[in-house]
């Protein structure tokens, strides 16, 4: 799951919002504020609603987040480098750089995030207590109420032994622990996605088409939505099977050419060099060093009147936020950190020097290789 904006940083781990987020946060604060709350104590009036519901959505958010918090502080702890945090419609996901060491590790950091949820719930629960015996104001206790019950059932709904579910990571331990086979505990754990995200979406479609309303087409949307998530895994994880003990070297475009920061836009896109061989180019100082990396796209964008002025090193995508591996790292670990898009390219270093650049396409062709190229008898 990819973050279509993103937030910030908490703890060093970027914090990603998916757009499916904001459809969930208007239905929540949409359901609240014209919904539940004036049904259960009328004669407010309507920003007094939709301030109680809106806050009641943020605060669901950063439930999600803590929960998904808990994961990462988890793996860290577990040798596990944690590449984002990705907030949508199923709650949110922490998308992780390597896997898991053991089914023991992997059982820990999946565990985590239901826990943080049950947790949650139980402290909304208290607060819910404390603020009648106080006797708070009603629209509070129902908001805080609200949350205790949204929190319980994210728990229980997590735990459903699905992937991409934390429930699927827990099935997953399970089955890697039971057959030792990482690759065929991840299949066992994706179908069981499949299947539930099958079943949610034929019985909501069913229900609402015989007159039921429109929360079973929302339960037929989560449907959809964990198929498409639980299928995306499943190839990746058969893709990380492929790749499996193949390193980064093997992919990789050697000896790139480089471009020198100080050139300018206008003789970047004037050599015939540059042009027609790729879209990404590595960026060296005047040392020859790795800065960064330019995409012809990102120059492009430089108004033609001010191209002979700027220069490579304005344009390009700083070393800092550039994705870069070395020749003996594993394919199959660097492979979820890979976007797709000529400004995602990564750069392979060795002790400082660049020996190399590595896209989607080199591992593309890489795989068809792999799965070709089977011994001959």
């Amino acid at each position: 799951m990819r973050a279509t904006f993103t937030l910030g940083r908490i703890a060093g781990v970027r914090i990603g919002v998916h757009w499916s987020v904001l459809l969930i946060f208007g239905i929540i604060a949409f359901g609240l504020a014209q919904g539940r709350l004036p049904q259960v104590y009328p004669g407010h009036a309507p920003v007094v609603y939709w301030v109680a519901g809106l806050g009641a959505a943020v605060v669901f958010f950063a439930s999600l987040l803590a929960h998904e918090l808990a994961h990462a502080v988890v793996a860290r702890r577990n040798g596990v480098v944690v590449d984002d945090i990705v907030l949508w419609l199923l709650g949110g996901v922490a998308r992780l750089k390597s896997e898991a060491s053991s089914p023991a590790a992997e059982l820990r950091i999946a565990g985590v995030g239901p826990l943080v949820s049950l947790l949650l719930g139980g402290l909304f629960v208290l607060g819910t207590w404390l603020l009648t015996l106080v006797s708070a104001p009603r629209l509070l206790v129902e908001d805080v109420a609200w949350l205790a019950g949204i929190n319980l059932l994210l728990a229980v709904f997590n735990a459903l032994p699905a992937a991409p579910l934390d429930g699927g990571r827990l099935l997953r331990a399970f089955l890697w622990w039971r057959t030792g086979d990482r690759l065929r505990a991840t299949a066992g754990a994706t179908m069981a996605g499949r299947v539930l995200g099958w079943l949610l979406m034929v019985l909501g479609l069913v229900v609402f088409m015989r007159g039921g309303g429109f929360g079973w087409l929302w339960l037929a949307l989560i449907g959809w939505f964990l198929i498409a998530a639980a299928t995306a895994e499943g190839r990746q994880a058969q893709l990380r099977g492929v790749l499996a003990g193949v390193p980064v070297r093997d992919a990789m475009t050697r000896d790139p050419l480089t471009v020198p920061a100080v050139l300018t836009v206008a003789d970047l896109l004037a050599d015939p060099l540059y042009r027609y061989r790729h879209s990404a180019f590595p960026v060296t100082g005047v040392d020859g060093s790795p800065v960064g990396l330019v995409t012809l796209d990102s120059a492009r964008q430089v108004p033609l009147e001010r191209s002979g002025a700027v220069t490579v090193g304005e344009v390009m995508v700083p070393l800092s936020r550039t994705t870069v591996a070395g020749p003996d790292d594993s394919l199959a670990d660097l492979l979820p950190r890979m976007e797709p898009g000529a400004e995602h390219r990564v750069l392979v270093m060795d002790e400082g020097r660049l020996v190399g650049i590595l896209s989607l396409s080199d591992i593309s062709r890489t795989v068809t290789w792999l799965m070709h190229a089977a011994p001959r008898r």
